[in-house]
């Protein structure tokens, strides 16, 4: 198939995308990677009637560092943060852990972080990272400017807050102190494939015990989830203990943290070759082996933390 006839426009600055994006009462999409968009265009699952090229605004294309925070511009692609070194600290090597996941390279070159907020997709990595960290994402519409939590931007597949005159124009997460340690795995059917399940994890730890924990889970839900029933199974367990044997013993905090994830948190939808109890299972051990990777993280990073034994 190819596309419905569409308009095409190149702004230069942000002004003119969202005047751009305000004419075309709802009937607009913009293009920034365009790795899902052209897609769904070309099947004509979209039919937009014009298309707002977002490639030719300066500087879109920049990660910069504020204090605690680090923001990430809408033309960002995803290969910038396959080295853990693009990134500084834990949030670095979490997303060096993700990146490898998307797709392949030919779309890691051309398709955004960003774009990924916007489309909204309940299998997408770095929602579901932004999701787990409270990231804060960026709208520009005509009435200026607004930052709407990742709690309350993602609505449904494919459903956020952002409204049809608006343009995402960044992402802010917080930046991981070094206390903090982070892992990330994915199962999928294929390496082509969508995530069934991923999840992600940030567990800070002080004096050997955990006192904050971070999950976020990929396609467990309509969107992407932030485990909160599994995290608090965490707060004030031991970091250490049992983390390189495999299987734990069903006692662990992170055991018992992988059940509640599969349990309370997630609301998993069936789909080809992965029903229900496929996919609760599979978070189950995926929260599991996730916790144990981020306390190893965390105690290789920190050589001897704590006093305990590398």
């Amino acid at each position: 198939m190819k596309p419905a006839a569409f308009d095409y426009i190149v702004p230069r600055t942000v002004p003119e995308a969202v005047e751009a994006l305000g004419s075309a009462d709802g009937r607009a999409q913009i293009l920034a990677g365009g790795q899902s968009l052209i897609l769904d265009m070309r099947l004509q699952r979209l039919r937009p009637e014009l298309v707002v090229d977002i490639n030719r605004i300066a500087g879109l294309d920049r990660m910069s560092t504020d204090g605690s925070t680090l923001r990430v511009g809408a033309l960002v692609r995803h290969d910038a943060f396959v080295s853990a070194r693009s990134v500084p600290g834990p949030l670095g090597a979490l997303f060096a852990r993700a990146a490898p996941h998307i797709a392949h390279p030919p779309i890691r070159s051309r398709g955004t972080m960003v774009g990924s907020f916007a489309w909204a997709h309940p299998a997408s990595e770095w929602c579901a990272i932004g999701a787990a960290l409270d990231a804060d994402v960026e709208l520009r519409g005509p009435e200026g400017r607004r930052a709407v939590p990742a709690r309350d931007y993602f609505h449904g597949r494919h459903l956020t807050a952002r409204r049809p005159d608006e343009m995402l124009t960044g992402v802010r997460f917080p930046l991981l102190g070094d206390s903090t340690g982070v892992g990330f795995i994915e199962h999928r059917r294929t390496h082509f494939c969508f995530a069934q399940v991923a999840v992600a994890a940030a567990l800070t730890v002080r004096d050997g015990v955990i006192s904050e924990a971070r999950i976020g889970l990929v396609n467990c839900a309509d969107r992407p989830v932030r485990a909160h029933a599994a995290e608090q199974v965490l707060i004030g367990a031991g970091a250490w203990a049992s983390v390189d044997r495999r299987p734990l013993a069903d006692g662990h905090p992170f055991a018992r943290a992988g059940r509640i994830a599969a349990e309370q948190d997630a609301a998993p939808r069936p789909e080809p070759y992965a029903d229900v109890e496929y996919k609760r299972h599979t978070v189950a051990v995926l929260v599991t082996r996730t916790l144990c990777q981020a306390v190893r993280d965390r105690r290789s990073r920190l050589a001897g933390p704590e006093g305990e034994p590398v």
